[in-house]
């Protein structure tokens, strides 16, 4: 059993979680070894815990304290997976500690706000079962790519719980709102020809590049429209193009990845996949959609009682948005208002050298250390 917060951040850093889904630049992938060791430490305290697999070795955890007898029940939800490791500076698994610093893959995102959440109900062990309002650990598979384990969490557990606190870097602040996002691939199709004689061909990287210029135009001042008053307007980038095979071949293929950043404002108008496939219909773009993946926005009401509580654990402790996208937005819109909130930075997420400062991660530990003994008096 660890001895603190830091020491248990630590052990949890040094047992890889990579997400194999894109890019992870190791070999040691998957959520299934660091669930096997929370599963082991949860049950040291005295919960009973479940692995739901989602995807082959690559499950859902979820620990209760006390049995699902119809008292309110709240759970705490950070994601096991992390982001890749290629390009670090440093061990990413190595869980060093230096310069009053604990480093590595997930240090901040976002093992730090799950070993806080962890810590305060070791520290409450003896009384979690008789709470009027139970606490579960939920740590969710994918959220670094498709978040398939929050999408499937909700689907079967959702009307169980009645809010739930996602642990992401915020600096402690709680994020109530945020952007979904819409991911996918335009594609323009041409006719090879040799470069010698490109009138006989038909090129299909200028034919997306002007296509994309006018969805920048057209569809940026859309968006724009769109806004919020924390979260600002929608917005669009133009991330990845490729094409061709040759310089002397006229390409016949060319695809870009986009990624629309989408405020509650469009996903009530009907969404970002409308908006685009609107915009493309009404200039006669010559380019189609592939692979879309939408993901709402988030917008839990800011006088929600769990929220009230919250703010009034820590007086340094405001409300907030953020641009990016988490599991918590998935819980809200499958019916568990929701909200994200953990020790660390989004600025130390997915960076070469990724550290939490250690006297934030025992202000987190202490934070939820507190608000736990607040549900005793709820």
């Amino acid at each position: 059993m660890s001895q603190d917060v830091v020491s248990l951040l630590q052990q949890l850093v040094r047992i890889p979680s990579v997400n194999p889904d894109n890019a992870p630049g190791t070999d040691h992938t998957g959520e299934e070894n660091l669930a096997i060791f929370l599963t082991g430490w949860l049950e040291s305290i005295g919960a009973e815990v479940v692995l739901e697999e989602i995807k082959p070795g690559r499950p859902n955890l979820i620990a209760r304290f006390a049995p699902l007898d119809g008292r309110p029940r709240i759970l705490l939800g950070p994601h096991l997976d992390t982001v890749g490791v290629s390009g670090m500076i440093i061990d990413p698994f190595s869980g060093e500690m230096r310069d009053g610093k604990i480093h590595g893959r997930g240090a901040s995102d976002t093992k730090g706000p799950m070993a806080t959440m962890l810590w305060a109900l070791h520290e409450h062990r003896d009384a979690l079962a008789h709470l009027p309002v139970a606490v579960d650990f939920v740590a969710f598979m994918a959220e670094e790519s498709g978040q398939w384990g929050s999408k499937d969490f909700v689907q079967r557990h959702g009307k169980d719980y009645a809010f739930a606190i996602v642990g992401e870097p915020t600096s402690m602040q709680v994020v109530h709102v945020t952007k979904g996002s819409l991911w996918a691939t335009l594609r323009a199709t041409g006719k090879a020809a040799h470069s010698s004689q490109p009138e006989r061909g038909e090129n299909a990287i200028l034919k997306l590049t002007r296509a994309l210029d006018q969805l920048d135009h057209h569809l940026g001042h859309q968006l724009a429209s769109f806004t919020h008053p924390v979260l600002g307007h929608s917005t669009m980038n133009i991330g990845l193009i490729r094409g061709g095979a040759r310089p002397n071949i006229v390409p016949d293929l060319a695809e870009a990845e986009i990624d629309i950043r989408i405020t509650p404002a469009l996903a009530a108008s009907g969404g970002a996949l409308k908006l685009l496939s609107d915009t493309i219909a009404a200039f006669d773009l010559p380019i189609e959609i592939l692979n879309a993946h939408e993901n709402p926005p988030m917008d839990t009401a800011a006088d929600h009682p769990m929220i009230r509580m919250l703010l009034e654990t820590d007086p340094a402790t405001k409300l907030d948005g953020a641009p990016w996208f988490s599991d918590a937005a998935h819980l809200s819109n499958g019916g568990i208002p929701s909200i994200c909130i953990g020790p660390g930075s989004i600025d130390q997420a997915h960076t070469i050298d990724e550290f939490i400062d250690i006297g934030a991660l025992k202000q987190g530990a202490n934070f939820f250390i507190t608000f736990i003994d607040r549900l005793k008096h709820s």
